[in-house]
């Protein structure tokens, strides 16, 4: 096992593109880890990399970037909605909208909000009586 951890550590930069620190980092904020084994730093990395270039190359064939010879936000974020193997991607590429629809959206979830509440008090009493 020594001697595959040496020989990993010593092409573990063109085998990987990702930064191990960085991952390792990313590893250790987790409480329920302690310690990191060598091996498992860098099959984390190659398969993250490995899931990196699926998601970017399953958005480039399904979105419109092609047309444009382009990989866009906008492709990302379609195939994070809409294939059901990167839907737990959905919150951190979610769509783009337009800051002024967005006020509004959370200005009716404001008040319906302030309905619901209103609604609940009523029933309350209902039961008191």
């Amino acid at each position: 096992a020594e001697m595959a951890t040496a020989r990993v550590s010593g092409t573990e930069n063109r085998l990987v593109s990702l930064p191990l620190s960085r991952i390792r980092v990313i590893m250790k904020s987790s409480p329920e880890v302690s310690s990191i084994n060598q091996d498992a730093l860098f099959l984390t990395a190659k398969a993250t990399e490995l899931f990196v270039q699926y998601l970017a190359t399953y958005s480039y064939k399904h979105g419109r970037g092609k047309e444009k010879n382009a990989l866009t936000y906008t492709d990302l974020s379609h195939t994070a909605e809409e294939c059901e193997t990167f839907q737990f991607l959905a919150d951190i590429l979610p769509k783009k909208i337009l800051a002024s629809k967005y006020l509004k959206m959370l200005e009716k979830e404001k008040r319906d909000g302030e309905v619901r509440e209103d609604e609940e008090g009523e029933v309350e009493e209902d039961e008191d009586e």
